[in-house]
């Protein structure tokens, strides 16, 4: 039978047709069935702090969030100043911001520090869902330090590679992130389980647990173990690795001249180590592998680095977050900023980081919401990092040790910096000295003997620590930590000049700069002893110096213990976490 438009009609056809809908009606139905038992549980005025397993009240949260939300949810921006803009603030309250960060040009008042987090935080409760920020720093210890004013100025990281005590790296994280959890800071962007790979690194440096990668992953295990136990999540930085390259992305973006199995080998072991552990996050850096990715992207934009070898072949389920957006590593490459927070979307971060609170109107905000509603694979991408971010805030917040969403202002004073931990800071300090020669060790002058003590300006606890073991007669001759090659220039000449009147000079060195002071001192023919602070490559070569001891940061501590070893108190049992070349 054939009907008049042309149309066959087959009975069988037909029953079979209608016997495969009927299947997919029912399947449908079975499906809805499913899922809306499986919502039942899930009350519609649910919020973040309702009784709802994590999983399920992730998934409708994220659900019923707005675009505005999702992609809120996922940027994490800075504030300059002592308080959060008013333009941070209507992030947060009329967005829904899902991160902040604090960083170091903002925080010599820890009580003014914590007061803005709880500001923060109260706005963002005062939003329908109740999802609290993520409240990030750098407080990696020693040299990155950037909450200041009561905090703890520790060893930092070659101190902990020096001592070779994984307990230090243990109780650096713990009692870092006690300090920073009583301020209502909950995420750490630290352990740098970077290789110190390139001893001519001007970045890296001593935030590098050493070069060894199998020992750095222990440490940095250790670290992490430290920081969660205290309630604060830790970072993992920078993936895949920025210890071999003298060049800083905040400037530039680095190329790093290696292929995927010396990568694998080296720099990702001490990453494997964490993602083994269940490390809640990692720090994707601007880094450029042009060995294996020929177009040089860098990793912080490459879903080749984050999805791939990060998700696939390395099994990690943590957040992902981006290094600054605002460096230079990242913006050169991708041509603009905006275009430069789309392809970090794409690559597979989680949370992307700018150092500065972006406009209302901004293009990253709004040519990238504007393609969520045109383009359904990076909604897809947008919608699946906001879930993994709500559901790590969940673990995280609904854990019962969490830092505090509001800091008790009036206890801060008790918890910062935290007394256990500054006892612990100067027993770690004095584990890390490292005697690298030895001549007039220990140091104990003679009666008539003239000392002149050399160093920066802006250490006064090495002149402080010198004159309470050699007296207050002692001479200073100081500079600034930061020279310009003149002033370089016309501080050696004097120093060389003034030398020629003690028999002894103590000298700090902290950089290339105040190690080529120290240089002019070669031929003096006076006793020199060397106070090396920082990154300890500036000095290795000093084997005309009577004494060289190795400390590794410019902390209080250090400096005891630097002091300390050199006038006897203790034997220095420190090792250069280096290799000699």
């Amino acid at each position: 039978m054939e009907s008049d438009c042309g149309f066959c009609y087959n009975e069988n056809l037909f029953v079979c047709t209608m016997k495969k809908l009927s299947t997919i009606f029912i399947a449908f139905c079975i499906s809805f069935s499913l899922f809306a038992q499986k919502n039942t549980s899930v009350p519609e005025n649910a919020d973040f702090w309702s009784d709802v397993p994590n999983e399920e009240l992730a998934d409708f949260l994220v659900s019923r969030m707005t675009d505005e939300e999702l992609l809120s949810q996922i940027f994490m921006f800075g504030w300059a100043g002592a308080e959060p803009s008013e333009l941070l603030n209507q992030w947060v309250l009329d967005r829904g911001l899902g991160s902040v960060k604090v960083f170091g040009w903002n925080t010599d008042n820890t009580i003014q520090v914590a007061k803005s987090v709880t500001a923060l935080q109260k706005k963002a409760q005062s939003r329908r869902f109740k999802i609290p920020l993520f409240v990030a720093t750098d407080q990696e210890g020693g040299w990155i330090r950037h909450v200041k004013g009561d905090t703890s100025d520790t060893p930092g990281n070659m101190a902990i590679g020096s001592s070779q005590y994984p307990m230090d790296a243990y109780y650096s994280g713990y009692y870092i992130s006690k300090e920073i959890s009583a301020l209502g800071i909950n995420m750490n962007f630290a352990p740098t389980i970077d290789l110190y790979t390139n001893h001519n690194s001007s970045v890296i440096g001593p935030r590098s647990f050493g070069e060894d990668a199998e020992f750095v992953g222990q440490l940095g295990a250790s670290f992490t173990a430290g920081s969660i136990d205290a309630g604060v999540i830790p970072t993992a930085k920078h993936f895949p690795g920025h210890g071999d390259t003298s060049l800083d992305s905040h400037g530039n973006l680095p190329q790093i001249n290696i292929d995927f199995q010396t990568l694998d080998s080296r720099e990702l072991v001490p990453f494997k180590y964490l993602i083994a552990q269940n490390i809640p996050a990692i720090m994707s850096g601007h880094l450029s592998f042009p060995k294996i990715i020929a177009s040089g992207e860098p990793a912080s934009l490459s879903h080749t680095f984050l999805t791939k070898i990060l998700r696939e072949q390395l099994h990690y389920t943590g957040l992902i977050i981006t290094d600054d957006m605002m460096m230079n590593g990242a913006t050169m490459y991708a041509g603009s900023l905006s275009r430069a927070f789309r392809m970090a979307i794409e690559a597979g971060n989680d949370i992307v980081i700018s150092s500065t609170t972006a406009r209302l109107d901004e293009n990253l905000w709004t040519s990238n919401l504007s393609l969520m509603q045109t383009d359904s694979n990076f909604r897809k991408t947008v919608v699946t990092a906001a879930h993994r971010v709500v559901l790590s805030k969940l673990r995280y917040f609904k854990s019962g040790n969490a830092a505090p969403l509001y800091p008790e202002i009036e206890t801060l004073k008790d918890k910062v910096p935290n007394r256990d931990g500054q006892a612990f800071f100067l027993s770690q300090a004095c584990r890390s000295i490292a005697a690298y020669k030895t001549g007039s060790f220990p140091y104990k002058p003679s009666e008539n003997e003239k000392i002149l003590l050399a160093g920066q300006n802006q250490f006064p606890e090495f002149f402080e620590e010198a004159k309470k073991r050699y007296g207050q007669d002692c001479d200073q001759f100081k500079y600034d930590y930061e020279l310009g090659p003149i002033q370089t220039d016309w501080m050696s000449n004097n120093l060389e000049a003034i030398a020629r009147n003690y028999n002894t000079i103590i000298i700090c060195v902290a950089n290339e700069r105040s190690a080529m002071i120290a240089k002019r001192l070669q031929n003096s023919g006076k006793r020199v002893i060397i106070m090396s602070v920082l990154s300890p490559v500036p000095v290795l070569d000093f084997k005309w110096a009577d004494t060289i001891l190795l400390g590794y940061s410019y902390s209080p501590y250090t400096f005891k213990a630097l002091f300390g070893a050199l006038n006897g108190e203790f034997a220095p049992q420190g090792k250069l976490p280096l290799e000699l070349r």
